[in-house]
């Protein structure tokens, strides 16, 4: 018998060679299971279609690998999360079947081997498929001819909802009571997606200079955290946020639907603490942006926010209504940073940075030149600039 050790490495145990060994830990509910996860667990999980963000919560744990009850990918929707998670080098038992749950005891040792979960002693718990990347691209390419016809059914219902919900573009927004002042200052809005935990940290230097309102959106309080970040207020159904950010936060806001009802307001009071309640037809995220709007924010910074067609269609959401209205009503104070850190990666040199600061320069400079107007423009805001220091200086 070959040594045990724990890992997603592959290793030939008791004549089976395995490739990913670890101790249970399991849940119904993915996102809510990732927060528990430790590195070098299998997560079981029961999730069909499984998203981006969630698969991204995840790999942040680094377990040995996964054991899906359900198909990560059913080539009905083009979602990410297997993708996501093989190329990360996490095995992925797909299909074992839903009632895995409810038949195995979290904490036990358990192995994947080939399309087997074995327990410590090579016993048969359960057969599944394991996915491949060669799977995965079958499948997507499956859900992208289907793209069409989704596409066409996503707007017919976005456009059913606008006049349901355009309250949100024209009625004033009822902000709660807070004592977090966001009135004239910045605010940053971060939403747990697959990108946020790479964008927030490129956000760094604005959060030192421009102290904005920090403000979680459910889960996204949880990648605040990691980040080093406490957040003034966190905003959500509070159904994926863990208990140490809700107890980390300064101010809770929970999203009720429109007749008031809010089931995260029992989990929230559960834990001792009190919460504002603010009803609204949005998503968590439209309610967060709508807050800080409101509240007189400006400008609105968000972090993994979700706005495209390809991100609703992962969330299994059938429109985007609300989404929408919201945008064009905050638009005009709106940076979006999704996905800043494609841009400039962290540990992105200097050099290529402002390189592209003195290309632009160059630009700018080059259409001065041939432009009587903008030379005219350019000194004023020279002159302006001096009277500014100089003032600033005698203050």
């Amino acid at each position: 018998m070959g040594a045990l050790r724990t890992g997603r490495l592959t290793r030939r145990v008791g004549g089976h060679r395995s490739c990913a060994r670890g101790r249970v830990r399991l849940g119904p509910v993915t996102k809510q299971l990732a927060r528990e996860l430790r590195p070098g667990e299998i997560a079981v999980i029961a999730h069909q279609d499984l998203d981006s963000a969630t698969a991204a919560d995840v790999l942040a744990a680094r377990p040995a690998g996964v054991v899906n009850g359900l198909s990560s990918l059913t080539g009905k929707v083009p979602v990410e999360g297997g993708r996501m998670l093989l190329q990360a080098g996490i095995p992925v038992l797909d299909e074992a079947g839903q009632d895995l749950l409810r038949r195995l005891e979290p904490g036990r040792y358990v192995r994947i081997v080939g399309d087997r979960l074995l327990d410590a002693r090579g016993r048969l718990i359960a057969r599944g498929r394991r996915l491949t990347l060669r799977e995965v691209e079958v499948r997507l390419a499956q859900a992208r001819q289907r793209l069409p016809a989704l596409a066409a059914g996503f707007v017919d219902n976005t456009v059913g909802y606008l006049q349901r919900e355009k309250r949100l573009l024209v009625d004033d927004v009822w902000v709660p009571p807070l004592v977090t002042p966001m009135s004239g200052r910045p605010a940053l809005v971060v939403v747990r997606s697959d990108t946020s935990r790479r964008d927030l940290p490129i956000l760094r230097p604005f959060v030192r200079q421009a102290r904005p309102v920090v403000i979680g959106v459910d889960g996204g309080a949880d990648v605040l955290l990691a980040e080093g970040l406490r957040p003034d207020v966190v905003v959500g159904d509070m159904d994926s946020v863990s208990d140490r950010a809700l107890v980390a936060a300064r101010e809770l806001v929970v999203h009720a639907y429109p007749n008031g009802s809010a089931p995260g307001l029992s989990r929230v009071r559960s834990l001792g603490r009190f919460a504002h309640v603010m009803p609204s037809a949005g998503t968590s995220e439209d309610v967060a942006l709508l807050l800080a709007y409101a509240a007189g924010a400006r400008p609105i910074v968000a972090v993994g926010a979700h706005t495209g067609l390809h991100d609703f269609l992962e969330r299994g959401r059938a429109g985007m209504a609300s989404t929408l209205l919201v945008r064009m009503r905050v638009g005009h104070v709106l940076v979006d940073a999704r996905g800043f850190a494609s841009v400039f990666p962290p540990g992105t040199p200097w050099l290529p940075c402002a390189s592209v600061v003195a290309a632009a320069a160059s630009c700018l400079a080059a259409i001065a030149l041939a432009s009587e107007v903008l030379r005219l423009m350019l000194r004023l805001f020279w002159i302006r600039l001096q009277a500014g220091l100089l003032l600033g200086g005698i203050g």
